[in-house]
């Protein structure tokens, strides 16, 4: 006679410092076939070149993401950097019915706001080398104007400092994002092997 504990749906949350490569990691987590559903994050911010909405992001006016807040239909929602920036429920709801592992990519504000909203969730820290690579990288990307590359640099040492509030840390070292991957991969699989598995209520 066999015994196999239930298993439930994580909600898996990515975050770190701006520029250290949370959306590089979970685009090739996509390449790479995860069985994940992979969030869209809401956003008031324009597109940047080559981003698709409902790929990258839902862009929506002001308006429109301000109307979703006040429904109560924002996971987490946050204003960084002069942006609007949230996660739809709905989405989480849908994966969660289908019996899908959810993975999502916030900013350390966001990531403390779904500790509160779902203490339950696994939160992995996503960090680099150092704070000279994290810059550089930030520079690299060319993304920002001088005043917002400025606010983002000043902001890493706070971020760094709310490392202690997550379950994992990941360094994700320059050239070796597969090896971030399945760090990451071999943290979902063993959080799927707990005797006592954690269950998101949302």
């Amino acid at each position: 006679m066999t015994w196999t504990p239930p298993r439930y749906p994580l909600l898996i949350v990515i975050s770190g410092p701006a520029g250290v490569g949370k959306d590089s990691v979970l685009r090739r987590m996509k390449e790479l076939g995860y069985p994940f559903h992979f969030v869209v994050t809401a956003t008031d911010r324009p597109p940047r070149p080559g981003e698709v909405h409902g790929v990258d992001y839902f862009f929506l006016s002001t308006e429109e993401f301000l109307r979703l807040e006040r429904e109560g239909e924002l996971l987490e929602h946050a204003v960084v950097y002069g942006e609007h920036k949230g996660v739809p429920k709905q989405q989480v709801r849908d994966a969660f019915a289908s019996g899908k592992d959810v993975i999502m990519r916030v900013d350390v504000q966001g990531a403390a706001t779904i500790r509160r909203l779902a203490p339950e969730a696994v939160l992995i820290f996503l960090t680099a080398e150092s704070k000279d690579e994290l810059v550089r990288r930030l520079k690299g990307r060319g993304t920002e104007t001088p005043e917002q590359l400025a606010e983002r640099v000043g902001k890493i040492e706070w971020e760094m400092s709310r490392m202690q509030e997550f379950d994992y840390v990941v360094v994700n070292r320059e050239g070796e994002l597969d090896r971030t991957v399945a760090q990451i991969a071999a943290i979902v699989e063993a959080e799927h092997c707990r005797v006592h598995p954690r269950r998101v209520q949302l």
